[in-house]
C-alpha cells in the first residue's frame, strides 16, 4: 500500500467534514471559544463622540499663540459627563474618555501644564490641531462589519462585540465528540498496574485537546476487549454524537476489535499517511447517522501530533470555523537533523533564550515527555535534512491547542 501524503490526507478529511447546522444564542460574556454562526455589524459609531485621549486640558488653538499662555479653567469634564461649549480665553479640565466640548481644537496633556493661581492654568505647549482627541467613529462606523461568520471567538472579539452593545451572539452549538478506548492492558491513574499493563494517558490527552477546542466530550471509558462490546460502544456513541474518536488498534495487522466493529457498523478506510510520528489513521462512518469515525494511532506522541495536524482541522471545519489551518513562523534551528525520514516529520522543539529552536533529544513516538517539554512543532518536509542555523517552519502550540 502506497503512503498517502499529509496534504492529501488532510484534504480528504476536510472534504468529508459536515459543518454543524444547529445554532444557539449565548450571552456575549459566555461566547469565548465558540464559533460565530452569522456575521455581526455595528449599529453605532465608536467612539460615539469626540473624546479626550489624555487627562489634561481642552483648549482653543486661537488662545495659544505661544507656549506659556494662561487660561481660566471654566469647567471640569470627567468621563461620563458632557461639558458646555468652550468660551474664548478658557480651558476645560478634562479626563481620559470624556467628550471634548464644542469649540475645543486640542487637548494638552496635564504634564505639559501647570497651576498658575486659583482657577488659572499655564499651558506650556502649543498643540497641533486635533492633538489628543479621539474622533467620533474613528474605531467603528455605524453599519460596519465587525465579526465574520465562522470566527472562533477570542476574548478580544467578545470585547469588540460588547463595545457596540451586542449582549448576545449567535453561535454554532458545541460539537459532540465521543471517545472510547479498548485494550485489556489499560489501567486508569490511581489503579495498580496489571502485569504488562500501561496507564491510559491517551484518554487524558484527547479529553484535554477536545475540551480546549470547545467540544462537548462524551467519554465512554475503557471498553471490554470484545467485538460485541466494541460494536455496542459504537452504537451508543453514534446515537447522539457528531464524531467518534478512538486511539490504538487501527494499524494494519493489529489484533483488535475496533476495525471489525466499525466495518460491521458502518464503513472504514485504513490509511497509511506519510507523516512521522503517526502513519496509521482510520477514517470512516458509523450507521445509522453516518457519524464520522476517526481511529488514531496508539503511541502517545503519534496520538498527540496526528490529532493536532489532522483531526483538529477536521473538527474545526465541523464546528463551522472559517480558518482551520495553523500559522507557521520561519525560525532558526539551533540543532542539526542530518538523517531525515522520507515522510513529513513533525519535530518537538522549544524556543530558547537566543530566539532559536532547540530539539528534544529523543523524538521517539513513545516519549510523551517531548510533547510536554516543547513549545511547538517543526514542520519538516520529507527527506529534508536540517543544519544548525537554517530556517525551519515552526508551528507554536498557541496555533494548535485552541
Amino acid at each position: 500500500m502506497s503512503l498517502l501524503s499529509f496534504d492529501d490526507a488532510l484534504q480528504k478529511l476536510l472534504a468529508a467534514a459536515r459543518p454543524l447546522a444547529e445554532t444557539e444564542e449565548v450571552d456575549t460574556s459566555a461566547a469565548v471559544g465558540r464559533t460565530l454562526a452569522r456575521a455581526q455589524a455595528s449599529g453605532i459609531v465608536v467612539p460615539p463622540l469626540d473624546n479626550s485621549a489624555m487627562d489634561g486640558y481642552a483648549v482653543r488653538l486661537a488662545d495659544l499663540p505661544a507656549a506659556g499662555a494662561r487660561l481660566a479653567v471654566a469647567q471640569r469634564i470627567p468621563a461620563g459627563s458632557v461639558g458646555t461649549p468652550l468660551a474664548a480665553g478658557t480651558a476645560a479640565r478634562i479626563f481620559t474618555g470624556a467628550p471634548v466640548p464644542a469649540g475645543a481644537d486640542a487637548v494638552v496633556m496635564q504634564e505639559l501644564c501647570e497651576h498658575a493661581g486659583e482657577g488659572i492654568v499655564q499651558v506650556n505647549h502649543v498643540p497641533r490641531p486635533g492633538e489628543n482627541i479621539r474622533r467620533a467613529g474613528e474605531d467603528i462606523r455605524s453599519g460596519a462589519a465587525i465579526l465574520a461568520a465562522g470566527t472562533r471567538l477570542a476574548p478580544q472579539d467578545i470585547g469588540l462585540a460588547a463595545s457596540v452593545g451586542l449582549a448576545r451572539l449567535p453561535v454554532f452549538r458545541r460539537l459532540r465528540v465521543a471517545v472510547f478506548f479498548t485494550g485489556d492492558e489499560l489501567s486508569m491513574p490511581g489503579e495498580a498496574l496489571k502485569p504488562g499493563g500501561i496507564y491510559n494517558s491517551n484518554r487524558y490527552t484527547l479529553r484535554g485537546l477536545l475540551a480546549a477546542l470547545g467540544c462537548e466530550v462524551r467519554d465512554l471509558g475503557i471498553v471490554p476487549d470484545s467485538l460485541e462490546a466494541t460494536r455496542a460502544a459504537l452504537r451508543t456513541a453514534a446515537a447522539d454524537s457528531d464524531v467518534i474518536i478512538t486511539s490504538g488498534g487501527v494499524s494494519v495487522g493489529e489484533e483488535d476489535h475496533v476495525k471489525a466493529a466499525v466495518q460491521a457498523e458502518g464503513a472504514l478506510d485504513l490509511w497509511k499517511i506519510a507523516i512521522k510520528p503517526g502513519k496509521p489513521l482510520a477514517f470512516g462512518k458509523v450507521s445509522p447517522r453516518d457519524t464520522a469515525f476517526i481511529g488514531l494511532p496508539g503511541n502517545p506522541v503519534s496520538t498527540f501530533v496526528t490529532f493536532l495536524m489532522l483531526v483538529r482541522p477536521f473538527l474545526l471545519a465541523c464546528q463551522g470555523a472559517r480558518v482551520t489551518a495553523p500559522r507557521g513562523l520561519m525560525m532558526r534551528a539551533d540543532f542539526d537533523w542530518p538523517k531525515p525520514d522520507r515522510r513529513r516529520e513533525f519535530l518537538r522543539v522549544r524556543i530558547n533564550h537566543d530566539g532559536g529552536l532547540d530539539l528534544f533529544p529523543n523524538q521517539s513516538s513513545g516519549v510523551l515527555t517531548s510533547c510536554a517539554w516543547a513549545d511547538g512543532l517543526v514542520d519538516n518536509p520529507p527527506a529534508q535534512a536540517v543544519a544548525r542555523g537554517e530556517l525551519v517552519r515552526f508551528i507554536p502550540y498557541s496555533e494548535l491547542l485552541y
